[in-house]
């Protein structure tokens, strides 16, 4: 989507603000920035695509301009070039611009390509504007990277910020129909800079927080809200003043619509009791949605990365929230002085908390970062192109790396998709989270392919699994089944357990009082209290029946469970 000029007007140049995006549903708010600001400038347009796109095409529609400016990341950089390689043959005297994060350091081998011709370097209002107003020339503008015919390249230095408040009474959203908004991630940004120094982050090279005026982030998030769905804060730590965070959580309440979902980067430690109180008196489930990074639990680690965090406060907050707010954690495989024990305890103190969602990220060496910087230190070996990934150092090796690769696969399977959390939060209690998912990480890759299989294929591989390393332990097999008949709208093909026959499940409905009108069931037996497990994961011998019932339209759920004897019972059966 996105704004265009119509071509072929004699008096001035084309240019064009893009960006290839992760994906279709994500919503680039620098380069909406950047034309809102600038939108007076006769033949400015813009326009985004998405990386899956074929590069030929997105070439093509961007070659008719005579500027092309793309806004660079670590998922979209490779792309990107590959892009502006095409434009130059199909239009040689077209101008490449590059600005955003991927190519605001180490850019020296990026403008040396023939395919480059300048790069912004830093937040991009102030040289971009500069570069407009001056009719496409570069010529003495700071931060603004460019080349002459010889290939020898200009860069004039500058820490000149861009001063927030012009952004009062702008919205980068009002370029596009409202009903874009709807279907997609709107971004929002309520200040830049981050008060932490985190050694493998670029946002610790900004220390200084800045915040854009009060009235506009209101303005701005209410057009949000009326118009779109999902709405993330781009803030790198949300919740740095409590008073802040609070107005905003109440401007949300006061005006939210329903379907709203909003999005933060919380730093939990630091998490004001006042946030908390407010949260769990005042906001509706389901409406926040929290980012945490809590990355190591070792404090070794932490310190060497000059990073802070104290993981008895972060537990200790996200236990008091996590049935208020959805979570998402975050971890971090490969930081210095972090040994494959010291991930080990990490992930089972942070898989212990159980929140929905829980990444398991591998180290990347963003450029710019001290990390990069002094990789030598700690004998690191990484990928030398984008995402440029850890490959090895002092303290992992590829093998140990590589099955914790493995690890992450299964983990965002069975548990980050949902489709095995009751049998893994079993696993956890029997052999342990890690050792479980690493050994159904490893046997997975050996049967299969992890991004290549169907629903049915994953649990098929599951139950083989746990057959082949757990063969006498009937719960396995069991929650494997509950979670496979749990993961359906529809009633799916029957697997793993049988369905008592007809008498006997009629029976079983009849007790339980099952709207058969409103909704199809599963009866499976099973020799363990479902509704205890349900409760604490704990499991209590005892043979009942489990009835599942799947409404067509929602994931099926637990209606209910009755002891086999109360049916098992010849009258009881006789008098059907």
């Amino acid at each position: 989507m996105g704004v265009r000029i119509p071509l072929g007007a004699p008096d001035f140049m084309q240019v064009l603000l893009t960006t290839l995006n992760a994906k279709y549903i994500h919503m680039n708010l620098a380069i909406r920035l950047l034309y809102g600001l600038n939108k007076h400038h006769q033949g400015l347009s813009w326009k985004e695509f998405a990386i899956k796109e074929e590069a030929a095409e997105i070439a093509s529609a961007c070659s008719q301009y005579d500027v092309i400016a793309f806004s660079c990341y670590i998922w979209n950089i490779t792309q990107t070039l590959e892009v502006a390689r095409l434009i130059k043959s199909l239009n040689p005297q077209a101008k490449i611009l590059l600005g955003g994060p991927e190519v605001s350091y180490d850019w020296n081998d990026i403008i040396k390509l023939n395919e480059v011709d300048y790069i912004i370097v830093g937040e991009g209002e102030i040289p971009f504007a500069s570069f407009l107003n001056q009719n496409l020339s570069p010529i003495g503008i700071p931060n603004l990277v460019y080349k002459d015919s010889n290939s020898n390249f200009t860069y004039i230095p500058s820490g000149e910020s861009f001063d927030l408040k012009q952004l009062a009474e702008f919205n980068p959203y009002e370029f596009e129909p409202e009903s874009d908004i709807k279907n997609k991630v709107a971004y929002i940004e309520t200040s830049r800079g981050c008060p932490y120094k985190c050694e493998f982050c670029l946002a610790s090279l900004d220390n200084k927080v800045r915040y854009l005026p009060h009235d506009t982030i209101e303005k701005n998030l209410l057009y949000l809200m009326q118009h779109g769905k999902v709405i993330k804060f781009l803030d790198r730590t949300f919740n740095i003043k409590k008073d802040f965070t609070i107005k905003i959580f109440e401007f949300i309440l006061a005006n939210h619509k329903p379907g709203n979902l909003f999005q933060f980067e919380i730093t939990a430690d630091i998490v004001h009791p006042d946030i908390i109180t407010f949260i769990k008196e005042k906001v509706p489930k389901g409406l926040f949605r929290f980012e945490i990074g809590i990355q190591t639990v070792n404090q070794k680690a932490n310190l060497e990365v000059s990073r802070k965090q104290n993981f008895d406060k972060t537990r200790d907050i996200i236990l008091q929230l996590i049935d208020d707010v959805e979570m998402h954690l975050d971890l971090i495989v490969g930081l210095p002085l972090d040994y494959f024990a010291d991930i080990v305890y990490s992930f089972e103190q942070v898989f212990a908390l159980h929140a929905p969602e829980l990444q398991l990220g591998f180290l990347k060496f963003l450029k710019g970062t001290p990390v990069r910087e002094r990789y030598e230190q700690y004998g690191f070996i990484f990928d030398p192109n984008p995402p440029y990934q850890i490959i090895e150092s002092n303290y992992l090796s590829k093998d140990e790396l590589f099955s914790i690769t493995l690890l992450e696969e299964a983990l965002e399977l069975y548990w980050n998709k949902g489709r095995a959390k009751n049998t893994l939060l079993y696993a956890e209690k029997k052999v342990g989270i890690f050792d479980f998912l690493l050994g159904l990480g490893r046997w997975f890759h050996q049967k299969s392919n992890f991004h290549k299989h169907s629903l049915d294929d994953s649990f098929q591989l599951l139950n083989s699994f746990v057959l082949n390393e757990f063969p006498t332990d009937t719960v396995f097999t069991e929650l494997i089944a509950l979670d496979y008949y749990l993961h359906f709208k529809v009633k799916p093909k029957l697997q793993f357990l049988p369905e008592p026959e007809l008498k006997v499940k009629a029976q079983i409905l009849k007790a339980l009082s099952a709207n058969q009108n409103k909704y199809r069931f599963i009866v499976v037996q099973i020799n363990f209290s479902f509704s205890k497990f349900l409760i604490d994961s704990t499991i209590l011998n005892s043979s009942n029946f489990v009835c599942i019932a799947f409404t067509g339209t929602e994931k099926a759920f637990f209606y209910g469970e009755i002891e086999s004897d109360l049916i098992l019972n010849k009258e009881l059966i006789g008098n059907i």
